[in-house]
């Protein structure tokens, strides 16, 4: 039954970080197991935000040989950094086991984030210019709190609320998702794919990775692959509506764009708020009300609606 909420601002940027938790508690009730966010900043110009994982929170309670293992995987990590003539200009660990690099780098991106993943146990969350993509267990304030979020500036962002159904309760399984190794999309889902199975293999058959068996890390896959290949955002939603099947309604960010598309069903509740300057959308209106608590007009999208804002 899980949560998905996400905005963008037009003209400006906002407090993000403390409009999409807003957004996020108030659908706390359509997912108990983790939170998670992808919000997106102005960035500077030649650097890349990389945030990454080095232990599941759940493996906190394993004593001090976790720690140790921590430890190594940061080494491992800050090597092959160099190793690749990245420069680590900023870092910070909000968690023992979640970290965040600010890194210049000119070279291949792609073979960087390839190497560092080569120990099973680190996982990249997110890397670009604009986009920070933090997930945990407990609900939106919890997060927001663990990771600083309630003042983050940016102009975009959108955010998930889950209930484990199919896969673990762990940051692993989920959302939002990243696409390794494109930089700046990220993809929130709400619904059931049922033939995820034949489009992963098909994906990974033209060589992509994928870091869980959550059904959603399709959605952000298939996404990055189509505009990889100069498929305009807009396009990439409508053909997904025809070549994956089942029943969702997913939102899509990338660093200057909103997009969202609903299935042919239309199964999954989504709702829109739409002004001159603002979007916001959501599972329930509870959660726009929650950053817009005057008389506001709503509507719902209809089946097979795909709509994509610029910031």
């Amino acid at each position: 039954m899980c949560g998905i909420a996400g905005l963008i601002h037009k003209g400006k940027s906002s407090n993000v970080g403390g409009e999409m938790t807003a957004m996020l508690q108030a659908l706390k009730h359509r997912g108990p197991d983790s939170t998670g966010y992808a919000v997106y900043g102005e960035g500077t110009e030649g650097d890349y935000i990389m945030r990454l994982k080095v232990a599941e929170a759940e493996d906190m309670d394993s004593g001090s040989r976790i720690h140790g293992v921590i430890e190594d995987r940061i080494a491992s990590v800050e090597a092959i950094l160099k190793e690749h003539g990245a420069l680590v200009k900023a870092k910070a660990a909000p968690t023992e086991y979640c970290l965040r690099y600010v890194i210049s780098h000119d070279g291949d991106t792609a073979k960087m984030a390839t190497h560092i993943e080569e120990d099973e146990g680190i996982e990249i969350l997110s890397m670009g210019n604009g986009l920070e993509l933090i997930k945990d267990l407990g609900d939106a304030s919890d997060v927001a709190e663990l990771y600083g979020l309630e003042d983050f500036t940016g102009t975009h962002g959108i955010g998930h609320t889950r209930m484990a159904t199919e896969s673990d309760v762990d940051i692993r399984s989920a959302h939002p998702y990243w696409a390794f190794p494109y930089n700046d999309i990220s993809v929130v889902h709400n619904g059931q794919i049922t033939n995820y199975w034949i489009m992963r293999r098909e994906m990974e058959r033209k060589g992509h990775r994928f870091m869980s068996n959550c059904d959603s890390e399709l959605l952000a896959v298939y996404t990055a692959h189509n505009l990889a290949n100069g498929v305009p955002l807009e396009e990439s939603l409508r053909r997904s509506i025809n070549e994956i099947d089942g029943v969702f309604t997913y939102l899509v960010a990338t660093k200057d764009q909103l997009g969202m598309a609903k299935d042919t069903m239309a199964a999954k509740p989504l709702v829109l708020y739409e002004s001159d300057d603002l979007i916001a959308m959501a599972s329930e209106e509870v959660a726009i009300r929650a950053i817009l608590p005057e008389e506001i007009d709503t509507h719902d999208p209809y089946d097979e609606e795909v709509r994509v804002w610029q910031a």
